[in-house]
C-alpha cells in the first residue's frame, strides 16, 4: 500500500482538518456507487479509505511516523531488533565485526533482508544469509494489527466473527461479552510467520463498536429512551421494553413524569474485570395522541379550570 500522506494528496504536517477534508472529497469522487463496475475506482476507494484509518487515528498516525507500522497498519520490526542482531555473534558472521559508519550499513542489510522474508521472499538471507554465505538465522514473525467493526449488541452480550484476512485467509475471532469500543484483542501466533524456526508473530484486532440505534453506554450501565402513552403515564401499566437478552415486561408507575427513570437491575453491559454486570436505565418520555376531534383538549381545559397548578415555580424557574 502506497503511503497513505501520498494517497490522501496531503502533507505530513496536515491537520486533523486537512485530512479530513481531503478523504471527504476523494470518498465522494470515488465512492462505488459513482462508478458502478469500476474495479479500479473501487480499489482506490479501498486505499482511500486505508489511509484516512491511519492518519485519522492519532496513536495511529503517530506510530506510522515513527516507522513503527507500515502504510497497511501491519507492525514493522523496530530497528533497534535490527542494530541488535547486527552486533550479535550471529550477525558478524554474515557481515564481519561492522563499526562506526558501517554499523549503518550492517542494520540496513539486515532491514532489507528481514523485509524479504516476512513477505516471502528468499532473497539472500533465506538461503543462509547474505552473500550466500552459510548458517541461516532465526527471527519471529511481526505482529500485525487488523480493525473488525462489531454491532452493539455482539459487543455487549460477546458473539463470534470471521475476520478474511487481505491475503485470503480467516481468523475466528471471540467477542467477549462486554467489549468496549476501541478494545483490543490478540491472537497469538496469528501474525506475521517466522523464519528459520522463530515463532509466528501475534495479530491484534482492534475492535470498533457500531453505534445502536436506541441502546446507549455509559460504563457498563445501559440507557434507553422509550415513550409511553398519556395514559400510561397517568394511570401506570406494564409495557414491553428491549434489552441486549432481549424483550422483558416493566411496570410504568401511576402519574410518571416525562424523565422518570427505570432501572433494571443487572441488565447492563458485564464488567470484564469482575464479571458483574451493570443496569439498564429506562428513561420515560410522555407523547401525546393526535387530537384529531378535540376531545382531550376539552377534557383538559375542563380538568384544568378546578385544578391550576405552577411546575415552574415548584422548580425555581418563576
Amino acid at each position: 500500500m502506497r503511503d497513505p500522506y501520498e494517497v490522501l494528496g496531503v502533507a505530513k504536517n496536515a491537520t486533523a482538518d486537512e485530512i479530513k477534508k481531503a478523504y471527504r472529497k476523494l470518498a465522494k469522487k470515488l465512492h462505488p456507487d459513482l462508478n458502478p463496475g469500476k474495479k479500479e475506482i473501487e480499489a482506490q476507494f479501498k486505499e482511500v479509505g486505508g489511509a484516512y484509518d491511519i492518519l485519522s487515528d492519532v496513536e495511529k498516525r503517530r506510530r506510522f511516523d515513527a516507522g513503527e507500522i507500515d502504510a497497511s497498519g501491519q507492525e514493522r520490526p523496530q530497528r533497534q531488533y535490527y542494530r541488535q542482531y547486527a552486533q550479535s555473534d550471529d550477525g558478524r558472521r554474515y557481515t564481519g565485526d561492522f563499526g562506526g559508519d558501517d554499523a549503518g550499513f550492517a542494520e540496513d542489510l539486515f532491514a532489507e533482508m528481514f523485509a524479504r522474508a516476512r513477505a516471502g521472499q528468499a532473497g539472500g538471507g533465506a538461503a543462509g544469509g547474505p552473500g550466500g554465505r552459510g548458517g541461516g538465522f532465526r527471527m519471529p514473525g511481526g505482529d500485525v494489527t487488523y480493525m473488525l467493526e462489531v454491532p452493539f449488541i455482539e459487543a455487549a452480550a460477546g458473539a463470534k466473527r470471521r475476520l478474511t484476512l487481505p491475503d485470503g485467509r480467516t481468523l475466528d475471532v471471540n467477542i467477549p461479552a462486554g467489549t468496549q469500543d476501541r478494545q483490543m484483542l490478540r491472537l497469538k501466533g496469528q501474525g506475521m510467520p517466522g523464519h528459520g524456526g522463530g515463532p509466528a508473530g501475534d495479530a491484534y484486532i482492534e475492535i470498533h463498536v457500531q453505534p445502536h440505534a436506541h441502546f446507549r453506554r455509559k460504563d457498563n450501565d445501559i440507557h434507553l429512551d422509550v415513550p409511553v402513552t398519556l395514559q400510561e403515564a397517568v394511570l401506570g401499566g406494564r409495557i414491553d421494553v428491549p434489552t441486549i437478552d432481549g424483550k422483558v415486561s416493566v411496570t410504568v408507575p401511576a402519574g410518571s413524569n416525562a424523565g422518570s427513570s427505570l432501572r433494571l437491575r443487572g441488565r447492563g453491559i458485564v464488567d470484564q474485570r469482575s464479571g458483574q454486570r451493570g443496569d439498564q436505565y429506562v428513561h420515560l418520555s410522555v407523547v401525546l395522541p393526535e387530537d384529531k376531534d378535540g376531545a382531550l383538549k376539552k377534557a383538559v381545559e375542563d380538568w384544568a379550570k378546578d385544578h391550576a397548578y405552577d411546575v415552574r415555580v415548584k422548580a425555581g424557574l418563576s
